[in-house]
Formats: structure tokens, sequence, C-alpha cells
């Protein structure tokens, strides 16, 4: 495309803006952190993405997750296209609904019944009215910089001081609900026995995720999530493990595998739908005993168990089985970090790069961050100028300093090689 050109982006995003507000239907998806203009897709096909110019790019956002093993894998096309022609949704029990909780439960040890719904939000949602329901208490911590979705309780930020309330982040929210939520700071565990000492008795439930993806790529201290179990325990709290980002992502059974800790309740998406829109919690039977319509804590929805999103999703978790597969994951983002790590050395950058399974997080900072006040200590200008240089590059990043990046299968050596290519020639290029 010559420079005269206009780029169909940008014709996009000009006629998208009329009918939809910002342009888009999630926010990040608008490059305001970044600046510019956002990228339209047409079609996906393993590791790369192509947009409205037909520019390909080498994609490391994979549908913010779900794509570890590619896009369009033709296994689940071919899965898809065969439930759909049997229907698209029915508002009635499937057998396919019972294998996808069956298959949860066997992946995932903590399972022990599970319901699906069609989004991690939902999932979030109804895991804390659960746990508020289960517990009989209002209170619920979360962590400042960790995202479980867009429900009320949760777009809180932290307060003036440990004990007080929580503020809303966003308008809509009343100051009612957000006086239930208590915000710490990740990996602090003296907060978490501060907290616990004064409120406890009070306290329904901990949501975290427990290695974090929407504050960049955070991982956990292994004593912060052992004083987490042991304190939830001790007080009567339900734990729950925001998994659905990292659910099948970092391992076979999630960083609860990993790092060998069992929550009360787990809250799953991305990847159980492979591709398609689905979203599942669980955990322990006693808990999951108290929703409708055995218990008195109500929640429903219609899509929930769709069958499409079931087959996409069954096919997906087969194929995780395979051996082999995670330990390739992990050795392809472990390559791509070494090449991050190594071309930011021989230019002299403040720069250092992380991952777990098959994530992985970039900063603009000398060492990697291990909470939401260091991430946000990073150059976020000198990320932003790098975005833009991947962009041209033909690299597609996540279009925020706070988003973790994903790798799939089908990011082989010739691929990330290609990114180190890409990662020298946009260093040099915001030199």
């Amino acid at each position: 495309m010559s420079g005269k050109e206009v780029s169909q982006n940008e014709v996009l995003f000009e006629r998208a803006q009329k009918t939809i507000p910002g342009g888009v239907n999630s926010p990040v998806r608008a490059f305001r952190s970044v600046g510019g203009t956002p990228r339209f897709f047409k079609r996906a096909n393993g590791p790369y993405v192509w947009d409205a110019d037909d520019k390909r790019y080498i994609d490391y956002i994979g549908s913010w997750g779900p794509a570890v093993l590619g896009h369009a894998h033709p296994e689940v096309i071919k899965a898809v296209q065969e439930a759909a022609v049997g229907g698209l949704s029915f508002g009635a029990p499937t057998e396919g609904e019972i294998v996808m909780a069956e298959t949860l439960c066997e992946m995932l040890p903590s399972l022990e019944q599970v319901r699906l719904v069609s989004s991690g939000t939902e999932a979030t949602m109804s895991a804390i009215r659960l746990a508020r329901g289960f517990t009989g208490r209002d209170t619920i911590v979360k962590f400042e910089g960790c995202y479980h979705g867009h429900a009320d309780s949760l777009l809180v930020k932290a307060g003036s001081g440990l004990l007080t309330f929580g503020n809303p982040t966003s308008a809509g929210v009343p100051e009612d609900f957000a006086k239930h939520t208590r915000v710490l700071d990740y990996n602090n565990v003296q907060q978490l026995h501060e907290l616990f000492k004064a409120s406890g008795s009070s306290i329904a439930c901990v949501i975290v995720e427990p290695v974090a993806g929407n504050m960049n790529l955070i991982k956990p201290t292994h004593e912060f999530l052992n004083t987490l179990r042991e304190l939830c325990t001790q007080y009567g709290a339900v734990l729950i493990f925001d998994e659905v980002m990292t659910g099948f992502r970092v391992g076979p059974q999630g960083v609860q595998g990993v790092y060998g800790i069992t929550p009360d309740l787990t809250t799953l998406g991305k990847i159980i739908g492979g591709g398609m829109p689905m979203g599942a919690f669980g955990g322990r039977k006693d808990i999951m005993a108290c929703i409708a319509p055995l218990g008195p804590v109500y929640q429903a929805g219609t899509l929930s168990g769709n069958p499409v999103a079931v087959a996409a999703g069954l096919t997906t978790m087969c194929l995780l089985k395979q051996q082999g597969f995670y330990e390739k994951l992990e050795t392809q983002t472990r390559k791509l970090v070494q090449a991050f790590n190594q071309m930011a050395h021989a230019h002299g950058e403040t720069f250092c790069a992380d991952s777990i399974g098959g994530m992985f997080g970039i900063y603009f900072s000398e060492k990697v961050p291990t909470s939401f006040a260091e991430v946000s200590a990073s150059n976020r200008d000198r990320f932003n100028k790098f975005f833009h240089a991947m962009l041209d590059a033909g690299v597609y990043l996540a279009p925020s300093a706070y988003e973790a990046g994903f790798v799939s299968v089908t990011h082989d050596d010739a691929v990330i090689e290609a990114t180190r290519v890409a990662i020298d020639t946009a260093f040099s290029a915001i030199k």
C-alpha cells in the first residue's frame, strides 16, 4: 500500500464510530492506550492474522488466549461445522454439556461439579454470588490490577487505606456496591494477614488471578498463594481462582496445578470455548449445591452450554491432551522471551520479559514487576513506540502495557525467528 492510499482500517474505524461507541465492542481494541488506528481483521490461520489492508501479522494475542492451538485449527472448525448443522441453540440440555463437565472435572481435580455459562464475566459474577450465598457474608476481597470481568462489585479500586471501603472505577457503579469490596496489593502477604485479622468473619470470598494477566503478566509468590489458602480455610472464606485466562493456558491443570494450591471455586473461559463464547465456574460439591435449582442462589443463561461452543471447546480440550503439548508450548514461549531479552540487551534498552506456560509479559523496566504499582512505574511511552514499531514490522502485540501476551503451538521456530528479526527492527526504529 503506497503512502497516498487510505488504509481500510482507517475507513472501517471511522465508519464504526458512527454506530458503535468508540468504534469498538470492547475498550482495549480502540488503541486509546497506544494511540493510532486499530486493526480490523478479516481472517486468521495458525499464528497469523490478516487486517483489512490484507497485511499479515504474527499474532501474539490469540483472541486474548483461546487460540492455544493456533487460529482456525482444522479439527475445531470441522467440529463447529458439524455441530451447526444440527442446530445453533436449543435452550435445553444436551449430552455435549455433560461431556464438557466431565472433561473439566477430570482435568481439574479441584472441580467436583461445574456449571457452564457464556463468558468469563458471567463465571466470576456467578462464583462471587455463590460464595456470598454459601457463607451468608457480603464482603469480597480482590487485588489491585486484577480484572475479573465488568460486574459492578469488581470494578473497584483500593480506598485510601487498607480497611477503608473500595472506590468504584466505573461510572454507574453505586457506592453501596463498592463498599462491600476490599482491594489489596497483589503479592502483599502482610496486608492479607491484617485484613483477615480485622475483618475475617465478614469475608465471603477472595477472588484472585493466581497468575495475573490483566496488568501484564505478574506471577504470584508461593507465599502469597499459600497464605491465601491458609487464611480462607481458617476464617471460612471461599477462595476463588479466576483461571479464565490461565486455565489450560499455563499448564494442563492451570495455575492450581503449577503451584499445588486447591481453590474452593474456579472460574474458566477462553480456551474451554475453543474460540467460541463459553465460560464455567465450579468447585466443591457442597458449595455448588447452593446453586439453583438445588439451592437458593439463582443463576441462569439461555445460551449456557451452547452446542456449537461446546463442540469447539471439547475438540480443543481433546487436542490439549496430546503427549508433549504443554512442553512444546512452554518451550516456544521461552524462546520468544529469550529473543525479546537478547534483542533488548543488544540495543541497550531498559527492558525485560518473562513467561509461564503459554503466556508472556514484556516490560520497559529494569526488573520483572511483582505488583500493579511496579507495572505502573514502567516506561509506557517507550512501550507505545515499540508497539507501533512492531506493528510496522508485522507483529501484533496487545495494544496496552497492561496486558499479557499469548503463544500458540503453531508459533514454530521459523515464526519465533521472524519475530526476533522484527524485534531487532523495532528497537532500531525507536532509538
